[in-house]
């Protein structure tokens, strides 16, 4: 057998709030796992990440901040790729003219001479 995890599709958000509302009236994790197909540390999951949602746990990142920073960390894969592609079309463009573009102040240092 593979070490691969088997990968399925999310559970529709309906499905995953019907699970945490069963929860919240008295059934156990371990019960609701047994008649429906979640496991039960997967239904724990989803009580701890309404409980984030709901204000009432502050022991981790909202839905809404996680998907925040997923977005944020897409765009800065994004940004450091084009930086990247910039920094080498900069010193093509620098070879085929023959001129090497200045430093940046904030990349090399710069010392001062004093006149003669």
């Amino acid at each position: 057998m593979s070490d691969k995890r088997r990968h399925r599709n999310p559970y529709p958000p309906e499905f995953r709030q019907r699970i945490v509302d069963l929860v919240r009236s008295g059934r156990s994790p371990d019960d609701l796992a047994n008649d429906f197909e979640p496991s039960a540390q997967t239904i724990r999951n989803w009580v701890a990440q309404a409980d984030r949602d709901g204000g009432t746990r502050a022991d981790g990142l909202t839905t809404e901040e996680r998907d925040e920073l997923r977005r944020l960390r897409r765009e800065v894969k994004v940004l450091r790729e084009e930086k990247e592609i910039l920094k080498k079309a900069a010193a093509w463009f620098a070879q085929e003219t023959g001129s090497v573009p200045k430093a940046s102040s904030s990349s090399r240092k710069r010392t001062r001479r004093s006149p003669p």
